[in-house]
């Protein structure tokens, strides 16, 4: 039973092997016949793919170089307005308010001026006092120099008339002793009188000096008490705009309190730090030293700037005027120059502009030297090695090139290119050297 069990067993698994390889077989011949029925693929050809790309050909001109730069736009003058006398504020400007205009020789406030014009009143009596001292002691001077001449006549009369009598006293015995003796206290009384008046009259060109010293001194309290009695009334320097205020009508103030500042937008001016470097290089100087014997810069060429907000580059742009060098930041190597905006210049230069204004930050642009036969090419066509790709006979080929400046988007090539190269101005990555190029665009 067993045997006949075990032999089934051995026949089902021959047969399920038997049709294992029948599939397997069946697979094969069919993978056979498919490849059979495949054609073979037609042979490749291989062709140099070209570059495509935009050129410019070379021509050396002279460029001038603009050196660029970014300020602030600030005014010349800025004056913070003090009182230089205290007192109350009886009077305040109706437009002293941060951001309003005032006009030169407006009442910006005043103080009360009671004190001041009782000092000036009380001053000016002493200045009289004075004045009629010293016209007093003049006349006086005059009438006692008249007196002393007669006292001295009376002197020199009563003096011969004792010298008389005393000799004929003693030489013919005329007379008494005591009319000579009456005659010489006569003579002594009257040259006493003679002495005193001399001595009067000696003294009083200095009483007048004096007393017109005392003048002097009246007149100064007098001009001091005028000049305290105008500065209680403060007045606009120039026209300007307020920027900041910190009084109020009725308040008590000081001398030296910062009452308003006040600034003159009539000349703006922008400090621009430069490149020390470029500076040197490219700006021009004129022959005018520094007065003096200071070591600094000669005076900068006084040439007209572009200036741009930065804001809005296309539509705000004014013209300035290079004033001066203002610093050398020896750090930073840095030099900063100065570029002044008179209030025409920063007028809006076209409808629905704004005008340049303080705080303002813009891009300056100073025009330098020109520099000459140099081949004028986009920035990226030059690498940062100061290599370019030119096109040579439809190929592309790297050369060495030498940048003389670069601004902005330009960069200027001194040496390295001929007249007439064809330059490659489109970007490139790692391009093979020889390349095949397919130049669609010439341009001179």
């Amino acid at each position: 039973m067993e045997k006949t069990k075990s032999s089934g067993r051995m026949k089902d698994v021959s047969r399920r092997v038997a049709l294992c390889l029948v599939i397997l077989a069946a697979g094969a011949g069919g993978m056979i016949a498919l490849a059979a029925m495949k054609k073979p693929p037609a042979e490749a050809r291989s062709e140099e793919r070209a570059i495509r790309v935009e050129v410019v050909r070379a021509a050396p001109e002279s460029v001038q170089i603009a050196i660029a730069g970014f300020g602030e736009a600030r005014p010349v003058d800025i004056v913070t307005i003090s009182p230089e006398v205290a007192g109350k504020l009886t009077v305040v400007h109706r437009s002293l308010e941060v951001g309003m205009t005032v006009s030169r020789g407006d009442l910006l406030f005043r103080i009360d001026p009671t004190d001041y014009r009782a000092n000036r009143d009380n001053a000016l009596a002493g200045v009289r006092l004075w004045e009629n001292t010293v016209e007093r002691l003049g006349r006086q001077y005059e009438l006692d120099k008249a007196r002393l001449i007669t006292l001295e006549r009376s002197r020199d009369l009563a003096q011969a008339e004792f010298m008389r009598k005393r000799r004929l006293f003693e030489e013919d015995s005329v007379g008494t002793r005591s009319n000579v003796d009456a005659a010489e206290q006569q003579s002594n009384a009257v040259a006493d009188q003679a002495d005193q008046m001399a001595k009067a009259v000696a003294v009083y060109p200095i009483q007048i000096r004096e007393a017109q010293n005392n003048l002097t001194s009246a007149r100064a309290q007098l001009e001091k008490a005028d000049a305290n009695l105008a500065r209680c009334d403060v007045r606009a320097p120039f026209d300007g705009r307020i920027t900041s205020v910190a009084v109020e009508q009725g308040q008590y103030v000081s001398p030296g309190l910062k009452a308003l500042v006040l600034a003159n937008d009539a000349m703006l001016e922008i400090k621009v730090p430069l490149d020390s470097r470029d500076l040197r290089r490219w700006l021009r100087f004129t022959d005018q030293r520094p007065q003096g014997d200071g070591a600094w810069f000669s005076s900068l060429e006084p040439v007209d700037c572009t200036i741009a907000w930065t804001e809005d580059s296309a539509n705000h742009v004014w013209t300035g005027r290079l004033d001066r060098v203002v610093t050398f930041d020896q750090i930073t190597r840095t030099i900063t120059v100065a570029v002044r905006v008179s209030a025409h210049q920063a007028a809006p230069n076209r409808a629905g502009a704004l005008p340049l204004v303080e705080g303002m930050f813009c891009r300056v642009q100073i025009p330098g030297r020109t520099l000459d036969n140099v081949i004028r090419l986009p920035r990226w066509a030059v690498s940062f090695q100061n290599t370019a790709y030119v096109a040579v006979d439809n190929r592309l080929k790297t050369v060495a090139v030498e940048v003389a400046h670069v601004q902005g988007d330009e960069v200027l090539v001194s040496a390295g290119l001929a007249a007439g190269d064809r330059i490659i101005t489109t970007r490139l990555v790692d391009p093979l050297e020889n390349a095949l190029l397919d130049i669609a665009q010439k341009t001179s």
